[in-house]
């Protein structure tokens, strides 16, 4: 299971599966979630080719973002600080200094 640093860098995350199988996502103490690979697919429709905010907050995600598309279409709980990491380690997308993605595929 590779363990990634979270956007901000302030503590590290595990996952299983993959962008195409969909991931677990744990975090925090032993907490939880999946991002379906339907969801991914969809993300990455919504923002390919673009320059996108990652956001991660988890009251006030900035429109038109990572954080509050994920938000809306996989779970109120606000996962762009593990989805982000996600989709640059295993290249779907490219760090664009400390608050961007570019959705490369």
């Amino acid at each position: 299971m590779p363990i990634l640093p979270t956007w901000g860098g302030g503590s590290e995350f595990e996952y299983k599966g993959s962008v195409e199988a969909g991931t677990d996502i744990t975090y925090g103490k032993k907490r939880k979630i999946r991002v379906e690979a339907h969801q991914y697919a969809a993300l990455r429709s919504r923002f390919r080719g673009r320059e996108v905010p990652v956001s991660t907050s988890r009251t006030n995600s900035r429109r038109d973002s990572l954080g509050a598309w994920l938000q809306v279409n996989v779970t109120g709980t606000a996962i762009a600080s593990y989805v982000a990491p996600i989709l640059v380690h295993e290249n779907y997308a490219e760090r664009i200094g400390e608050h961007e993605i570019h959705v490369t595929r």
